[in-house]
């Protein structure tokens, strides 16, 4: 959540204060989860390779439920949303075969305060079933393993300058064991929007210092996920507060290859779609990437509600013309 926006919803009153089994079950551990169509025109929605499938507001009684800040497809028809709150709810993809939604939490019962637990990034590897949280407010990674079991956590020295509110806001798993890591804050408060990342050759947390290098999207948009496309770029999630109270969103999603990432330079991204009305429009902030029945391409985006009664949490189903991609 950007910092200027919770000061002013909180002012304003409208905040409040997945796998198998979690390491640390809720007692709604297996609520219930609403996934409700929300109505658009048909084939309404079009930006660049980018044509909208489907579109769900997600609704739950479950205390868990809400703030969604990284998204993951874990398997073919499932997904897995993890919340600023340290909460994980992993549930069926629409159209696919149902499931029992299950919630949980991803921190031992001990880390209770916020900066222990404020999941805004999530990388995914299929072939060992580990996933790596970035946690803003700590500037650290953890690595889990089977039912949301925690191996370890690392703060990242190199990240340590982040600001608490603007930390590790995207992280990818790159098919050739690489990760990289990209900061929601700015170089620079003044000119261009720049943002600092890393290359790591390998899991952050035992690869020594990674690749330091700077980001740059559309000025005034700041990352808020990425996921990598089969041929090996990166498809990063962006995001600029357009008005405060009630919070609006403008969201972009731009297109980078690793390759280009070179020490001293600046990896440049290029927009390929603005995700404008009519399309539904909230704080999206996990993206993920996946290949569905039928061979096409798909991005899932979910949206991060805030808390506030004025946001929605909403899930889009977007298909990918991989032949139009720049």
């Amino acid at each position: 959540m950007p910092r200027r926006l919770l000061i002013l919803l909180l002012l304003a009153g409208l905040a409040p204060g997945t796998w198998v089994r979690s390491g640390q079950p809720l007692e709604d551990a297996r609520g219930t989860l609403t996934l409700e169509a929300v109505r658009v025109a048909p084939q309404c929605c079009t930006a660049g390779p980018l044509q909208l499938a489907g579109a769900w507001q997600l609704t739950s009684r479950a205390p868990a439920f809400g703030g969604y800040s990284a998204l993951v497809s874990i398997a073919p028809g499932e997904l897995l949303a993890l919340s600023d709150r340290g909460y994980f709810v992993r549930f069926a993809k629409p159209g696919a075969a149902p499931m029992v939604p299950q919630f949980g939490s991803t921190q031992p019962g001990s880390e209770k305060a916020k900066g222990s637990r404020d999941v805004e990034a999530a990388a995914w590897d299929p072939d060992s079933r580990r996933l790596w949280l970035a946690q803003e407010r700590r500037n650290a990674v953890a690595r889990y393993h089977g039912g949301m079991i925690r191996e370890t956590v690392r703060r990242m020295p190199e990240w340590r300058g982040w600001s608490g509110n603007f930390g590790p806001e995207a992280m990818v798993h790159l098919h050739d064991g690489r990760f990289l890591v990209l900061c929601e804050c700015r170089s620079a408060w003044l000119g261009e929007y720049r943002h600092p990342g890393y290359l790591y050759s390998a899991d952050p947390i035992t690869a020594g210092a990674g690749l330091p290098f700077t980001f740059a999207g559309p000025d005034g948009y700041r990352p808020t996920d990425a996921a990598e496309l089969p041929d090996g770029r990166v498809l990063i999630l962006m995001r600029r507060l357009v008005w405060p109270v009630p919070a609006r969103f403008a969201i972009k999603l731009v297109i980078a290859d690793p390759a280009e990432i070179a020490p001293g330079m600046v990896w440049r991204a290029r927009e390929i779609a603005d995700i404008a009305a009519p399309w539904p429009v909230d704080n999206y902030e996990g993206l993920a990437i996946a290949r569905e029945a039928g061979g096409k391409l798909a991005a899932w985006i979910i949206s991060d509600d805030n808390g506030a009664v004025t946001q929605r949490t909403l899930l889009l189903k977007v298909w990918i013309d991989e032949s139009r991609l720049p």
